[in-house]
This record gives structure tokens, C-alpha cells and sequence, in this order.
């Protein structure tokens, strides 16, 4: 599996690809002059449900805020409950 994220401006989106098409894609919008991420909307394709593909499309943007010192603020319901579960988010999750 392959992450690839493809940034434009202040928005992009991060996909999750196997060795022939896409898994699954998490788009997100960045507000620098706030040190804020937003994570818009996380999207695993049907046929690989149920195995966590969501899961590793939110590490991964909590990967990309740290490198860049920002908080995440799940917009998405599906990240929100992702990351409410994980006990190692607390520096950067941003819950309101």
C-alpha cells in the first residue's frame, strides 16, 4: 500500500492506493495562519471495506499535521471516531 498526498494550496487530499487503483482518499482543507488542519471528509472504496483502510488514511494525516505543527480537527465523523479512540493524538486532535 502507498499513500500519496497530493496538496494544492491550502486544501488536497491524501490516497491510499494498492499496486493497481485506489483504496481510499481523506481530503482535508489547511488554515496555516491558524496552525489548523481540517480533515473534510474520509472515503474508503466498497470493496475494501472492513479492513482498516479508513484507520490508516487518518494516521496519516495526523502524520502530515505533526510534520507541519498543526492541530487536526476532524470535521469528518468517521476521523472524529477514529481519533477519539486513539490514546496517542492528544497533541495535536483538536476537538472544537
Amino acid at each position: 500500500m502507498k499513500f500519496e498526498n497530493n496538496k494544492s494550496g491550502n486544501g488536497g487530499f491524501i490516497t491510499l492506493n494498492n499496486e493497481t487503483k485506489e483504496v481510499g482518499r481523506l481530503t482535508y482543507t489547511i488554515f496555516p495562519e491558524e496552525d489548523k488542519f481540517i480533515i473534510s471528509f474520509v472515503l474508503v472504496h466498497p470493496e475494501f471495506e472492513g479492513r482498516g483502510m479508513g484507520k490508516y488514511l487518518v494516521e496519516e494525516a495526523i502524520k502530515f499535521a505533526r510534520e507541519n505543527k498543526w492541530k487536526a480537527y476532524p470535521h469528518c465523523s468517521y476521523a472524529r471516531a477514529v481519533m477519539t479512540r486513539m490514546s496517542d493524538v492528544d497533541d495535536v486532535f483538536l476537538k472544537n
